[in-house]
């Protein structure tokens, strides 16, 4: 079973490449699956053929799908939108305004996320090729299981004693509507659907993520930041796709400029994608919509090679002997000194990149070392651990 991930700044062109990946895959004989967690779904027009929420079948051992979040929300999140549409209720806010505000932002990512995990579980599949939504989203996708994690073990327990305790007092004193245990059980049942994301997404030896980019700077600026944010959430990245690229059949001298420009962007792209596979697919003169097009982009951009392949054998990270230490290796590429924070409370390591933060639950052989020091080596954070002198 593979996972590929592709994802990019809004216009790149990931849904066309992750369809072209799903239809090369699917002729090499791969049973695949190529689904879409972009609220601004696109597959559709890139096969030229409708989709919806259920998986379509678009070509031998291929389908498509546009999760729709709606029936996905209706599905997990019924009874705790019931109770904060009563909540709202006894506020006085009702109507859209009160509608509006029981869903909360990134809702519709959360229900696609839980849809490829059940795919994945399934095994009806030898390949999911999942179109993200923009980097911005994808990341915040990515980093929904180990959040919502973190508050089901520390919060959700807490908070669910607390409030079987007072329901009997407010009752009495108050018409303030109160979760009951159905609501409760509710959150519960959602975060079951999650369980296990992390561990898919977060294997490199199943799920890779692949970057598209074109060679402008502001686009391979974002594709470094999220390459760098993939990395702290754990994340494989094994490629680099610069699509659109100026091929050298265009020899107007109007484009003379273009090819510079590109040139030095190319050059960029080489340097900090070092350390991943790096394919170019060129600037095609018609819109590469349909499966015969979709054919032609998916063999120019592998080349012969398998889809499914592990271009790039870089994890995210890892853990190292160093003497009497240990010392945790985290990738965090384009990165500076100041952009990092670490911090150590209690059983876990939390690690601040940018505007992201990570929480790393200390395994048992860390848990009774402290940290020594925390240093930045050449596009890694190396975080030492110790015992006591």
């Amino acid at each position: 079973m593979r996972i590929l991930l592709v994802t990019g700044k809004g216009g790149v062109g990931k849904t066309t490449v992750a369809a072209a990946t799903a239809v090369r895959a699917a002729e090499m004989g791969y049973r695949t699956l190529v689904t879409s967690t972009d609220p601004a779904h696109s597959l559709e027009d890139a096969f030229a053929v409708k989709l919806g929420d259920q998986p379509t079948q678009v070509a031998e051992r291929l389908v498509a799908q546009q999760i729709d979040s709606q029936e996905r929300l209706e599905e997990s999140w019924g009874d705790v939108r019931d109770h904060l549409t009563e909540l709202f209720d006894w506020s006085g806010l009702k109507g859209i305004e009160a509608e509006e505000l029981t869903v909360f932002p990134g809702m519709d990512e959360i229900f696609s996320l839980a849809s490829v995990r059940d795919h994945a579980r399934s095994e009806e599949f030898d390949l999911i090729v999942v179109d993200c939504a923009p980097t911005a989203e994808t990341l915040r996708l990515l980093s929904l299981p180990e959040v919502l994690s973190w508050y089901m073990e520390k919060i959700f327990p807490i908070g669910r004693r607390v409030v079987s305790f007072v329901r009997p007092v407010l009752n009495r004193v108050t018409s303030l509507p109160v979760a009951d245990d159905k609501v409760f059980a509710a959150v519960a049942s959602f975060y079951e659907r999650l369980d296990g994301i992390r561990d898919i997404l977060s294997d490199p030896e199943v799920t890779s993520a692949r970057l598209v980019m074109n060679p402008e700077k502001m686009v391979i600026s974002e594709a470094r930041r999220t390459y760098t944010y993939l990395g702290l959430f754990g994340y494989a990245v094994d490629t680099a796709i610069v699509n659109r690229v100026l091929p050298d059949t265009v020899t107007d001298p109007y484009f003379d400029r273009w090819h510079e420009i590109q040139k030095n962007h190319l050059e960029s792209v080489y340097d900090g994608f070092a350390d991943v596979d790096i394919r170019e697919l060129r600037l095609f003169d018609e819109e590469m919509v349909g499966l015969e097009r979709l054919r032609l982009v998916g063999e120019e951009l592998y080349k012969g090679r398998d889809p499914t392949d592990h271009f790039s054998d870089g994890r995210p990270f890892r853990v190292e002997d160093e003497g009497d230490n240990v010392v945790l290796v985290l990738a965090v590429p384009f990165v500076d000194k100041a952009e990092v924070d670490v911090l150590r409370h209690g059983d876990e390591l939390f690690i601040t990149v940018g505007p992201y933060r990570r929480s790393f639950v200390l395994p048992d052989s860390l848990k009774r070392r402290h940290v020594r020091r925390a240093q930045l080596v050449e596009a890694e954070l190396r975080v030492t651990f110790g015992l006591d002198d």
